[in-house]
């Protein structure tokens, strides 16, 4: 199944032109998360559509219908993934910068003294625990623009947190 969009649909499906900041080995990841929804996802699936048809009646086939379902998951998988990479914007470490922007490294010691530290980096590549934080994230959101120094507040559930800036890079 092949599906072409055009400009009108785009806002019905929820796709937007907005940014997707990413970094070199990010949008190469997406592009190979890509090539493999198209490719091997793709092959499985039809296979498996193929065989439940094998199988007769198509209207009480649950194994049709769940790689029916399947389908329309990864279809919906690969047009966010060419939108992401048709909206990359590519962000590289920030060399220099005093201040925190996207693709800053950055130190920080929390109320209890403890240094942590993470890269500011855009959505679709954050991964908290490993110390990657979305510039859209609270906390991400709550660094940009500081600089060494500064007490930075980041509203949680619980309440706020002040952390102290102690390096960008």
């Amino acid at each position: 199944m092949v599906l072409t969009l055009n400009t009108s649909h785009s806002t019905i499906l929820g796709m937007t032109n907005k940014e997707t900041f990413v970094t070199p080995e990010g949008l190469e990841k997406l592009k190979s998360d890509l090539e493999y929804f198209k490719t091997t996802k793709r092959k499985d699936i039809s296979s498996r559509i193929a065989s439940a048809k094998e199988l007769g009646d198509l209207s009480e086939n649950a194994e049709y219908s769940d790689a029916k379902e399947e389908q329309v998951l990864v279809e919906t998988k690969i047009l966010e993934l060419e939108e992401a990479i048709r909206n990359a914007k590519l962000i590289t470490k920030a060399k220099g910068s005093k201040t925190v922007v996207i693709g800053s490294s950055i130190t920080v010691t929390n109320p209890a003294g403890k240094e942590l530290k993470y890269d500011v980096v855009g959505s679709n590549e954050a991964d908290p625990a490993n110390g990657k934080i979305s510039n859209e994230s609270p906390m991400g959101k709550a660094f940009l623009g500081h600089k060494v120094g500064d007490k930075v507040t980041v509203a949680v559930p619980k309440g706020n947190i002040i952390y102290t800036l102690t390096k960008v890079s």
